[in-house]
C-alpha cells in the first residue's frame, strides 16, 4: 500500500503539504477548469449516466477519440473520467456536468489551444449520441428532479448531508456550472498577498462572468442564479474564510480553517464511508466516532481539503471559484483576468491596494449584490461597475508586461476582450442573455440551447 494511505499524518505535514506547492517566479503555471452541461438535442433534456446515448457512452466515445494514450478513471469497475496524455482529466460534476481539468501551461495560448483541443473532441464523441453542451452557469430549464446523480459515491453521501446544512446545496450540486483557474504562489508572502487579494475581488468576478438568469424554465431574478446558490450551500465550508484577511495569515492558519471544516467521507478503496458532519480534529486525535483508535492519512487530508468549497481554496495552488459557465471566449477570459492580475508584480501591487480596505463582511454582502445586480452592485465602497474599470485595466496592463507571445506575435491581452466588452457596454452576459429573452426570442428560454452551446 502507498505510504499516503498508510502512515498516519500530523498537522505539521499538512502545513509542508501546501507549502510545498511553492514555485519559482519564472515558473508559475495556469490551469484552467471548466464544466458544461450536457443535453440530448433532440429534446433538450438532461443527460443520465446510463443508456446507449448517457454519460457513460459518450465517455467510452470520449476515450476511444483521445486516442491510446488516454486512461479511463474508474469507481467499480464504471468509467468516471479520463485522463489524458497531456496531464489533464475529464471528470464528472453531481448531475453529469462535465469539467476538463486542465494540464498546467506555461501561458493562456497554451490554455486557449488545450480548451479549443477539448470542445472538439467532445463535439465529435457526442455528435453520434446527439448530445449538446451548454455553456451557462446554472440550469436554465431543468428542475432538480430531472437531473440524476453520477456514480460517484462522495455524491451520494454529499447529496444526502446538503439538506441538513443549506437550502440550495442540491441546486449547486446538480444545477450550477463554472469556470476556475489554478495559479501558483512563490513563498508564504506571495500567497497571503494572492489570496487575499483574489478572495476580495471574486465578487468582481462573478458580477464579470455572470451568466445564469434563468431557473427552472423562467427568469430567476438573479444574474448569476449560480453565485446565489453557494450563498445558501454550507455555511462551515463555503463562502468567505475571515483567517485570510489577517495580516498574519499564512499555510498554518490555512490549516487551522480546513480542520474546522466537518468531514463528508472517508475513502477506502473503492468504497466511500459516511462520516459527515463529523471532525477531522477528532480523527487526528483518534477519536471519530466509529472509527476510534483509526488516525488519517496523509491520502485522507488530501481528500478532505477537496470537500472545502470557499471563493478562493488553496491547496497546493490557489482556486479561483467565483465565475460562472460561460461561452468558449470566456473560458479563456477567466485565467486571463486572473493571470493579468496575480502573476504580474505590478499589477498584483496595485490591484492590493485597491483592496485594502475591503472585510470578509463586505466579500459576503458583495456576493449577494453580485449575483443579484452584476455590475450594478457593490463590494465595500467600491461602486462595482467602477472597481470593474481599475482592475481589467490593471490586469490587461500585467498581461501585456508578461509578453508572453504566440507564433504570430501576439500578447495574451487578446483573451481579455469579453470581459473589456462587458466592461465598455456595462453590461453583464446575464444582462445581454437578459436582452435576448426579452426581445428578439420573445420569452422562450429553450433559445439559448441554440445560442450558447458549443
Amino acid at each position: 500500500m502507498n505510504d499516503t494511505h498508510s502512515q498516519p499524518v500530523d498537522v505539521q505535514q499538512m502545513i509542508n503539504w501546501v507549502a510545498g506547492g511553492e514555485r519559482p517566479a519564472d515558473q508559475l503555471k495556469i490551469g484552467t477548469e471548466h464544466e458544461k452541461f450536457l443535453f440530448h438535442r433532440q429534446d433538450l433534456s438532461s443527460v443520465a449516466y446510463a443508456g446507449e446515448t448517457g454519460v457513460g457512452a459518450l465517455l467510452e466515445r470520449l476515450l476511444t477519440e483521445l486516442g491510446p494514450d488516454a486512461e479511463p478513471i474508474l469507481e467499480k469497475g464504471t468509467v468516471i473520467g479520463i485522463r489524458d496524455s497531456d496531464g489533464g482529466s475529464v471528470t464528472l460534476e453531481p448531475g453529469g456536468q462535465l469539467e476538463l481539468s486542465g494540464a498546467p501551461l506555461d501561458n493562456l495560448h497554451e490554455t486557449c489551444r488545450e480548451t479549443g483541443r477539448h470542445l472538439r473532441h467532445m463535439r465529435e464523441a457526442g455528435k453520434p449520441l446527439d448530445i449538446g453542451m451548454l455553456g451557462i452557469g446554472f440550469h436554465p430549464t431543468a428542475r432538480r428532479e430531472d437531473i440524476s446523480f453520477m456514480p460517484k459515491g462522495r455524491y451520494q453521501i454529499m447529496s444526502r448531508h446538503m439538506p441538513k446544512v443549506g437550502t440550495l446545496g442540491l441546486d449547486m450540486m446538480l444545477r450550477s456550472c463554472t469556470v476556475q483557474v489554478n495559479l501558483d504562489y512563490t513563498d508564504e508572502a506571495d500567497m497571503r498577498q494572492k489570496f487575499r487579494t483574489s478572495l476580495a475581488l471574486q465578487p468582481l468576478a462573478t458580477a464579470l462572468f455572470a451568466n445564469s438568469p434563468f431557473k427552472d424554465g423562467q427568469l430567476s431574478g438573479l444574474l448569476s442564479t449560480r453565485a446565489h446558490a453557494w450563498t445558501d450551500t454550507d455555511a462551515a465550508r463555503c463562502g468567505v474564510p475571515a483567517c485570510v484577511f489577517d495580516p498574519y495569515f499564512g499555510y498554518e492558519q490555512w490549516i487551522d480553517y480546513i480542520l474546522d471544516v466537518p468531514m463528508y467521507f472517508l475513502h477506502r478503496g473503492d468504497d466511500y464511508i459516511d462520516v459527515a458532519g463529523q471532525s477531522f480534529r477528532d480523527f487526528l486525535d483518534g477519536m471519530l466516532e466509529g472509527h476510534e483508535g483509526q488516525f488519517p492519512s496523509m491520502a485522507d487530508f488530501e481528500d478532505h481539503i477537496t470537500t472545502a468549497f470557499p471563493e478562493v481554496r488553496m491547496k497546493t495552488f490557489l482556486e479561483m471559484r467565483g465565475a460562472d459557465g460561460g461561452p468558449w471566449s470566456n473560458i479563456c477570459a477567466l485565467p486571463a483576468f486572473w493571470v493579468g492580475l496575480l502573476y504580474d508584480p505590478e499589477s498584483l501591487e496595485a490591484a492590493s491596494r485597491l483592496v485594502a480596505d475591503i472585510s470578509p463582511e463586505d466579500v459576503m454582502e458583495a456576493r449577494l449584490s453580485a449575483s443579484r445586480d452584476g455590475l450594478r452592485g457593490r463590494l465595500g465602497t467600491w461602486d462595482m461597475h467602477a472597481l470593474a474599470k481599475k482592475v481589467v485595466s490593471l490586469s490587461e496592463d500585467g498581461l501585456r508586461r508578461r509578453a508572453r507571445l504566440d507564433d504570430k506575435g501576439n500578447d495574451e491581452t487578446e483573451y481579455l476582450s469579453p470581459i473589456i466588452d462587458v466592461v465598455t457596454r456595462g453590461k453583464t452576459p446575464a444582462d445581454q442573455l437578459l436582452e435576448l429573452y426579452n426581445g428578439q426570442w420573445q420569452g422562450d428560454v429553450m433559445q439559448v440551447f441554440e445560442s450558447h452551446q458549443y
